[in-house]
């Protein structure tokens, strides 16, 4: 049950880049939940994913050497919906289809995995932690940064952008 938690499913056994893979099924299971009516479900899956990855990585851990394993994707998860909630509460608040504005699954997914694999601030000095709390907080970090990134962004271009087309 652990590994199925922490691979979310086996994902995290693709390869490669097993943390991108991770992602995109965050986002992919986002858009159709979304489609679905379910818009309320990405935030509260944001909060199970790292509730339940706090409690299955430390044990996940305990079964290998390395600090971080790249199989662990369930982080990458939580830290996906984090950032896609962002987005997906005012386009559900306005009656908007996720797939019509794309740029609301397409930039958080980018961002996010830009933040996680640059780590910058609080993505990296949460990384250096270690063990299941580094492991979980740096995509948790990587998920605000890139939901707040997102809500900016989109608000750049509504304002700026927009009214110049």
């Amino acid at each position: 049950m652990i590994a199925m938690i922490v691979t979310f499913f086996g994902i995290g056994r693709l390869r490669p880049a097993p943390g991108t893979w991770g992602s995109a099924a965050a986002v992919l299971l986002a858009v159709l939940v979304y489609q679905a009516g379910g818009a309320l479900l990405i935030p509260l899956g944001a909060v199970l994913a790292a509730v339940v990855g706090f409690w299955a990585v430390p044990q996940a851990l305990r079964l290998t050497t390395d600090e971080d394993p790249s199989w662990i994707v369930i982080d990458e998860v939580a830290g996906q919906w984090l950032a896609m909630s962002f987005t997906v509460i005012p386009l559900w608040r306005h009656g908007i289809s996720i797939l019509d504005a794309w740029p609301g699954f397409v930039v958080p997914f980018l961002l996010f995995r830009l933040f996680d694999i640059w780590k910058p601030w609080l993505v990296g000095r949460a990384d250096r932690q270690g063990g299941a709390v580094g492991v979980m907080m740096d995509d948790l970090w990587a998920g605000l940064f890139a939901g707040v990134g997102s809500v900016a962004l989109a608000g750049l271009y509504h304002a700026v952008l927009e009214p110049m087309l």
